[in-house]
């Protein structure tokens, strides 16, 4: 089992970045694809990207391809979300998620607390 703390939101005028860390705990954090997600309100919970265990082949919502990038520490059991560019409709509450398996858009086991990022026009 993982427990994950998310941290690194804020308020952020649009065209400005932020970055966003996951801590997880446990010693198996390597074995664990890793994913950020988001959810804003009145809308469902999406996809927004994702890492294998080993960092390689990240995958990227359409809507975020360009401008967000995800990585990841497996010495520090750390995953980052760096966020530029950043539009009012990136607004939303962010979250961390890890599973076992092939990295998908789906299905993750661990989900973190959230993080609130707040886009302004």
């Amino acid at each position: 089992q993982v427990q994950l703390v998310e941290s690194g939101g804020g308020l952020v005028q649009a065209g400005g970045s932020l970055r966003l860390s996951c801590a997880a705990s446990g010693n198996t954090f390597s074995t664990y694809v890793m994913a950020w997600f988001r959810q804003a309100p009145g809308k469902e919970r999406e996809f927004v990207a994702g890492i294998s265990w080993n960092g390689g082949r990240p995958a990227y919502a359409d809507s975020v391809k360009g401008r967000f990038t995800i990585s990841r520490d497996n010495a520090k059991n750390m995953v980052y979300l760096q966020m530029n560019s950043l539009k009012p409709e990136d607004t939303a509450v962010y979250y961390c998620a890890a599973r076992y398996g092939p990295l998908v858009q789906g299905s993750y086991d661990y989900w973190g607390q959230g993080t609130q990022v707040t886009v302004s026009s």
